[in-house]
Order: C-alpha cells, then structure tokens, then sequence
C-alpha cells in the first residue's frame, strides 16, 4: 500500500521528501509531509504477475500492464528491447503475451494467431481485428468532442439564444431563434450550456464548465443587439439562455505518459458526470492547468482521513461537537494521505486539466489529492 507520510525511509530505494502547506477550512494550517519513495533501478515484475496473457477485446495497453507492473506508465520498458514487438501499439485480441528474462530485464514476447478466413462459394473475407489502444479512447473522446472548460470571463462575454416566434422553449435542429448579439458575428457556432462553475479548494473559479448541445449558423446580423440564427446538428434541445461559441474545442494531445514530479500537486476538484463518488474510467478534473502540468502526466490519487482529537474517547475532528485543538500540543493527529489509485492526464486548459482514472481500489471523492505516482 502506498502512502504519503513521515514513515521509515528503505535506504536501498531513492526517496524524495515533499513538504506541502496544505490548508484546511479551520484557520491554523497543518503541513502535510510527503515521503515519496520509488526504485532506483531496473524494472520490477508485480507481485503475483502471470507468466502468460491472453489479449481480450477491449483491453487496453494499460490494462496489461496493470497485470505485470506496479508502476504501468513504464510499460513500454517491458518490450523496448524485444524485436518481436515492433510497435506495441499493434496488438491484437487473441496475441498470447508471455514474460522472459534476458539479460536480468523481464521482456515480453508476443505470440500471435493466425489470420482466421473465412470461406464461401463466391467470397473470401479476411477478419483482422483492430489493434488495443493504450487507454480507452471509447471513454475518454465524448469529453474531448463534447466538454471545454471555458475562462469565467470568457464566457460571460458570450452571446446567449433568447427565443424564437413559436415561445417555444426547447430548440431543436432547422429551428430558428434570436439571439442577443455581443462582439463581431460569425457564420458558425456551437451551441453550448453551462455545466458546472469549476472551483479549486479555496473557492477561486478556475473556469466555466460547457457542454455542446448543438450547432448553429448565422441567418441575420442586421438587427442592432440581436441576431437571428438556425439550430442545425442538435445532440440535445437547446434552450433559452444556451450560448454560442465561435471558437474551437481542444481535440486530442498528443499523449506521451510520464510520471508526474514531486512538485506536481493538486486536488481533484469535479468531474464529467455529475456523481458523487468516482471510479475507474470516471474522468476527473483537477486544479492544475498547462503551466503546471502535461497531456499524458501520470498521477497517483490520495485520500486522506479525517484529524483525529486525542482525547478520551479519541474523537474526529467535526464529529459530536468534538473540540480542535489549536496548539500544537501532539493532542490532535493528522492522519497520512493513502494512495487509493491513479489518474492520466489527457486534456490541460488555463487553470484546470481533465484525467481518467486508470486505477482505484476504492471510491474517489471531490478534494482528493493528487500527486506524484
């Protein structure tokens, strides 16, 4: 189990010591000590790894190298120097992988199926199936097509569909509404709405969550203040009070997974699905923007407990009327921040980024930290 504490430090292994102020809603701060350890050398099967893997649809590289490796953002390194994996990218459902050791190094070698034929009186039909994907795309590119996180002022700045003729109040594809007009018109635009106000632990808005209903195009911009626009390619009805963007949505980075560093830090703040409580293959956002942190960045996920009062009984702090402590008198006990899983970035914007979980052995909550790996 991994965690963020002041334990012990294994002096075969290189450790580095995070030392963060971490503030909390009381008004004494408490510092959080972080001991980040990790192997200095080589690559290391996982306890209990198969010899043997049978590649199943709809795996992902990720996944298997969860099977073989503590640390799976190093998965390349299992076949770097294997010449029967030319590119690890091309592997197929029904490939048997099996673990060798050369040279003191684990390596994975590849045996793979023959092409299944099919054959008929007057047809030969070849079935190659697709190659895995390192994560799964299939849930992470609604977000990328559909979500951006847009600068608070930015989007205020937006205009907005007021109605149309009909009083209607739901708009759909062929429909034509007014709108008010702000800034220089445009022949095309998303119809977006507002999602969610992204804010990181102390309150500060990091931006305006947006999803996209629908398209629009301009019909008249002749009207001083208003414009009349057509409602074409609707994912959903639009509203009244749905913006129009003229900008375009980030599309897919380019993904090369890294390790996040020990000053790589933050907190996960919301998420794309509107629950509670997150798992595997939730994407998650994080206060942490472009300036701080990459596409592809691998980051463990924390949770840490509640404080715990020293008193008799011991109490949490907040439970039954329970009394904090303001002296640093060793009566109130700050617990350690327990690795619960991990995240991959693959989305960054000015102040927040969006991450997949790739692993959680438990239920991920708003405010988990997340740091190094």
């Amino acid at each position: 189990m991994s965690k963020i504490s002041t334990g012990a430090v294994d002096d075969t292994m290189a450790t580095r010591i995070l030392i963060k102020s971490c503030k909390t809603l009381l008004s004494a701060g408490v510092l959080l000590l972080a001991g980040l350890t990790g192997q200095a050398f080589g690559l290391t099967l996982k306890e209990g790894a198969p010899q043997t893997y049978t590649v199943e649809r709809n795996d992902t590289l990720w996944d298997i190298a969860n099977l073989f490796l503590d640390q799976p953002w190093l998965w390349p390194e299992l076949w770097q120097n294997n010449t029967q994996i030319i590119n690890p990218h091309l592997i197929y459902p029904g490939d048997v992988l099996a673990i060798q050791m050369i040279d003191g190094e684990p390596q994975l070698v590849v045996q793979r199926n023959k092409k299944h034929i099919t054959l008929g009186p007057s047809m030969r039909k070849q079935n190659k199936p697709a190659p895995i994907s390192m994560l799964p795309w299939t849930a992470i590119a609604p977000y990328l097509n559909q979500n951006e996180l847009i600068a608070q002022e930015d989007y205020e700045d937006l205009p907005y569909i007021l109605g149309n003729q009909s009083a209607d109040i739901r708009f759909v594809t062929d429909d034509i509404v007014v709108s008010r007009s702000y800034g220089r018109s445009s022949d095309q635009y998303r119809i977006l709405r507002r999602q969610s106000t992204i804010k990181n632990l102390d309150g500060e808005v990091l931006g305006i969550q947006v999803h996209h209903v629908a398209d629009a195009t301009m019909i008249d911009d002749t009207v001083p203040f208003q414009w009349l626009v057509k409602v074409t390619k609707s994912n959903f009805e639009a509203q009244r009070g749905d913006r129009l963007y003229d900008g375009e949505f980030l599309g897919p980075q380019d993904l090369v997974l890294q390790a996040a560093t020990a000053e790589q830090r933050g907190h996960v703040v919301g998420n794309l699905h509107q629950h509670q409580l997150l798992g595997k293959n939730d994407v998650v956002i994080v206060d942490l923007g472009h300036d701080a942190i990459e596409p592809g960045t691998v980051m463990g996920i924390y949770e840490q407990g509640p404080d715990i009062i020293d008193g008799d009984p011991p109490q949490y702090v907040g439970e039954n009327n329970a009394l904090y402590s303001v002296f640093n008198d060793g009566s109130t006990v700050q617990q350690p921040a327990i690795k619960i899983g991990e995240i991959v970035i693959f989305k960054t914007f000015d102040k927040a980024s969006y991450g997949i979980i790739t692993r959680a052995r438990e239920l991920v909550n708003t405010g988990a930290i997340v740091a190094t790996p």
